[in-house]
């Protein structure tokens, strides 16, 4: 069965940190573009932050460059989003996803595109 589960959600005060993980059962990241997403209530979905299967290369959305960090590592079959400075405005629930390596990690980003999803995590940033 494919599945991707996210963990590290909670609530966490302006300025805090948090870090989200992102374990794949069922297939393997190595052949899959990975990436964070968020859904504020009342908004749509958009695209965090991306990285690239094949060298390593990130996207970042504007709002959250230089505070978060993605990385992957694909021998524990996880992606991994590290949150810093946090801000009331970046409380969402966020989502890993993959997709096929046939695409770029910024399209991926970009596009909003994944073949499989995790079912989130919510993050809220109140004091």
């Amino acid at each position: 069965q494919v599945q991707l589960v996210e963990s590290g959600g909670g609530l966490v005060q302006p300025g805090g940190s948090l870090r989200l993980s992102c374990a794949a059962s069922g297939f393997t990241l190595d052949d899959y573009q990975l990436g964070w997403f968020r859904q504020a209530p009342g908004k749509e979905r958009e695209g965090v932050s991306c990285i690239d299967t094949y060298d390593g290369s990130t996207y970042y959305a504007a709002a959250v460059k230089g505070r978060f960090t993605i990385s992957r590592d694909n021998a524990k079959n996880t992606v991994t989003l590290q949150m810093n400075s946090l801000k009331p405005e970046d409380t969402a629930v966020y989502y890993c996803a993959a997709v096929h390596e046939s695409t770029t990690a910024q399209v991926m980003c970009v596009m909003i595109w994944g073949d499989y999803w995790g079912q989130g995590t919510q993050v809220t940033v109140s004091s």
